[in-house]
């Protein structure tokens, strides 16, 4: 073998190793990206998922806060209802109050000047 055909061989082979070099990083890159995809595209799914369990959690609470809204406001009103009937209403309350206290002034003055 010739000192030409030595400096031929090493080239050769130094550039086998070169290429082989760049397609290991290469590859390395490639994996990294089909990697990296793979969680985006999983971490993607689960974010999706928990979305839409969140959604259907607020439904729900949606409908019994709903539902616990329309029976206390029921209640409230039937008990306006009730203190209507019984002279409860708290707009006439200070008013009977005052009705109520001259009454018995009044009927505390005949006792006494009946006595």
């Amino acid at each position: 073998m010739t000192n030409l055909e030595k400096v031929s061989s090493t080239i050769d082979s130094a550039e086998l190793v070169a290429r082989k070099i760049w397609l290991a990083g290469l590859g390395a890159y490639g994996k990294s990206f089909e990697e990296i995809q793979s969680q985006y595209q999983k971490l993607n799914g689960e974010t999706t998922r928990m979305f839409e369990e969140l959604v259907s959690k607020g439904e729900k609470l949606e409908a019994i806060t709903k539902d616990k809204f329309k029976q206390n406001t029921a209640v409230e009103k039937r008990v306006e209802e009730v203190r209507q009937k019984l002279g409860l209403d708290s707009s006439d309350t200070d008013t009977r109050i005052d009705d109520l206290s001259k009454k018995v002034d009044a009927l505390t003055a005949a006792i006494r000047n009946i006595a």
